[in-house]
């Protein structure tokens, strides 16, 4: 009866959280058993967790970033390093979403910020807006997969899995993402014998590698210093980060401190400096250094507009964690969950068969849900069977993650389809044809994903043996 409820809900408008919320307290009233007042004190118990602190701040610090005119840096950046290619925009697109991911960590927040540079750039310069969107559409789905990514803190709040190690697991299929998707980029360059954007200029790239060595050669360096010699950590980091600034001072560097968040905040986490939680507000405070006080490119009434943003934000995305969480209890308390879980045990007890069943209800319930919610509802019902399968559950996170940023691209419920539609100016039937053909690099990596864990285990296992 309680699925019952919710599908009716649903079918009415009624948005996704008040009809889970909704749909538990009118079975609880129907049944008569339980106290209604159960369901608010499980929706406040369902968001009182430490792991959660880290969403408020996450926001905030893509927020910040992208109110500080970085998007404008990371676009900039892309094009000296690849905007000669032919087809150079496509791949400044992905590539410029790869970076703007690093700090982020929404696909929605990658489509409406640097999206929206890229695709009037793209089509200023002779390309279809089809072509534009859709590009953008598929690069958009790097931003929860490469490190930091809220979908992944949710995940390993609900899932009790280290989120440090999830962030770590994004990095290489981010980067087979990427990849697939410029190959992509190649293939209709090619076909329509597109050339490129930008004239090469030796002086032009030798500055955009010599900022990537730097982004590199940083980190490097401070774990050769501290590992090796045997320098104190912190004052070693200290100085290193006078001598960052110092560089883009005097070579006036154009993305290499904001392509810096995310080594930052993967290095403090794997080093053990900070929890992911502390993470995200040491990334709040780097932007913050970035967008008031080095660039200047933020005032105070900017920062509070963005703070203001970030409330509003927040609470509808911790308003569908709680309510989320009372309809999964309620599955779990029902039966409905257990009985799922035994149905899929007794069609298939092989772990492959099991993940292209999930994957194919995943992605069913992308198309339907907002992945916050999707996530609290699915991984009650599907990480206990993982479990009894023998699936790592960092593993399953990407996929679970990957599988629900695809589900953004579609109707009836695609944020993404529909932020692009907008800032395109198309009807969402022109903007869901023009994202179809990059189904097929999005698709491509999910199978890779799926069935080679060791790609998504590698650097996990590394860092945390």
């Amino acid at each position: 009866m309680l699925k019952i409820i919710f599908l009716f809900l649903m079918s009415g408008g009624i948005p996704v959280a008040i009809a889970m919320a909704g749909a538990s307290l009118i079975y609880l009233i129907i049944q008569d058993t339980t106290p209604p007042f159960v369901v608010i004190h499980r929706m406040v118990s369902g968001i009182d967790s430490f792991p959660l602190l880290a969403v408020p701040f996450f926001i905030l610090a893509g927020n910040l970033m992208n109110n500080a005119g970085i998007t404008n840096r990371i676009y900039n950046y892309a094009l000296a390093l690849v905007g000669w290619l032919k087809g150079g925009l496509g791949h400044v697109n992905v590539l410029g979403s790869v970076i703007f991911a690093g700090m982020s960590g929404t696909a929605i927040a990658d489509a409406a910020g640097l999206g929206t540079i890229e695709i009037k750039a793209m089509t200023d310069h002779g390309y279809s807006k089809e072509f534009s969107v859709g590009v953008t559409a598929a690069s958009a789905t790097l931003g929860p997969i490469i490190p930091p990514s809220l979908p992944f803190v949710i995940y390993g709040m609900m899932a009790n899995v280290s989120v440090g190690a999830l962030f770590l697991a994004g990095i290489l299929p981010g980067v087979l993402m990427a990849l697939l998707m410029m190959l992509t980029v190649a293939y209709f360059a090619h076909k329509n014998n597109w050339g490129s954007d930008v004239k090469f200029e030796w002086l032009r790239v030798i500055k955009a590698l010599a900022e990537t060595a730097v982004v590199i050669a940083w980190p490097l360096s401070i774990w050769y210093l501290v590992t090796t010699l045997g320098f104190h950590a912190q004052w070693t980091v200290f100085f290193a980060l006078i001598v960052l600034f110092a560089a883009d001072k005097l070579f006036n560097f154009q993305a290499v401190l904001p392509i810096m968040t995310p080594v930052l905040l993967i290095g403090g986490m794997s080093t053990g400096v900070f929890t992911p939680t502390e993470g995200a507000i040491a990334a709040c405070v780097w932007a913050m250094i970035l967008g008031l006080l080095w660039y200047r490119t933020m005032n105070i009434t900017m920062f509070v507009k963005v703070c203001l943003d970030t409330v509003e934000t927040t609470a509808t995305v911790l308003f569908i964690v709680a309510a989320a969480s009372i309809f999964g209890w309620m599955l779990t308390a029902t039966g409905v969950t257990a009985a799922i879980g035994q149905w899929v045990l007794g069609v298939t007890d092989e772990p492959w068969k099991f993940l292209l069943l999930a994957n194919l209800l995943m992605l069913f319930v992308g198309c339907f849900l907002e992945p916050t919610a999707a996530i609290t509802i699915l991984v009650p019902i599907l990480v206990p069977i993982c479990q009894q399968l023998g699936i790592n559950l960092v593993h399953f996170g990407l996929v679970m993650v990957l599988n629900l940023m695809i589900g953004l691209l579609h109707p009836p419920m695609g944020m993404v389809l529909f932020v692009l539609a907008r800032v395109a100016k198309l009807s969402v039937e022109r903007t869901t044809m023009a994202i179809l053909p990059w189904l097929v690099p999005l698709l491509g990596s999910l199978v890779v994903i799926t069935y080679v864990p060791s790609l998504v285990l590698w650097l996990p296992k590394m860092v945390y043996q």
